[in-house]
């Protein structure tokens, strides 16, 4: 039996998996967003790769920050899932800074956090409108 046979039948078996390594993050300033994470998140910004601008996650994942100027930033959602023990702390320092968090991805229920999957959770804004989400537990999916 080949490989491909013998794994189209069980697709959850020892096959290495696929992870997400790094991914392009634009912003109208790269310095400006990429000191704003990391300074939320408590993570530092490493050294500029090419016309990129890494904050690395420490799970094997890189957010590269990549300048656009000549044109809007459309908005899109990042959420990173972070120790129970320093949720408080980014709240604190989300607040330090003067930026609004939110229970929900709506933006509707303003200086609250949420509940879900029995971990806790909030939504906020970066300098260029992304909308970040920070939760202490993993979605519990069907």
């Amino acid at each position: 039996m080949s490989y491909d046979q013998n794994h189209q039948h069980h697709p959850h078996s020892s096959a290495p998996a696929v992870q997400l390594n790094h991914t392009a993050v634009y912003a109208s300033d790269r310095h400006l967003s990429a000191e704003f994470l990391a300074a939320i998140l408590g993570l530092k910004v490493g050294a500029p790769f090419g016309p990129f601008l890494p904050v690395d996650l420490g799970n094997g994942v890189t957010l590269d920050y990549y300048e656009k100027r000549d044109e809007p930033i459309q908005s899109q959602h990042y959420a990173f899932l972070v120790p129970e023990e320093r949720f408080d702390a980014m709240i604190g320092r989300l607040e330090a800074v003067g930026v609004t968090y939110y229970a929900d991805p709506d933006h509707t229920e303003p200086g609250r956090t949420n509940r879900l999957f029995g971990g806790r959770g909030a939504y906020f804004k970066d300098p260029d409108g992304h909308n970040m989400e920070i939760m202490t537990r993993p979605y519990i999916r069907p």
